[in-house]
């Protein structure tokens, strides 16, 4: 599912808002997300997961069409870890 898809399938589901309000909404808790992993800030959506923020630190790394050493930068990567109601969804347990 994209944005988009989200959006039209809660404005149908709730036809008393405005298209353009579901989607303002839907971006607003898309920006809060994303704003606080930038602060380094973990997100917790009970039932569904967590977002976080894992750093990784320097490495060499190699480049795989000559073979040569490259050094990696140490980096911040988004992390996803489901909750235990998704999980069983996903599992045919719920």
């Amino acid at each position: 599912m994209i944005r988009s898809e989200l959006i039209q399938k809660i404005a149908d589901e709730n036809p008393h808002l405005y298209q353009r309000d579901v989607e303002r909404i839907v971006n607003s808790i898309f920006e809060e997300i994303t704003d606080a992993m930038a602060r380094g800030d973990r997100v917790e959506l009970r039932g569904f997961g967590a977002f976080s923020v894992k750093q990784r630190d320097a490495r060499t790394g190699r480049n795989p069409r000559t073979g040569e050493s490259v050094a990696v930068e140490e980096k911040h990567v988004p992390f996803f870890k489901t909750g235990k109601l998704l999980r069983d969804r996903l599992n045919g347990k719920a």
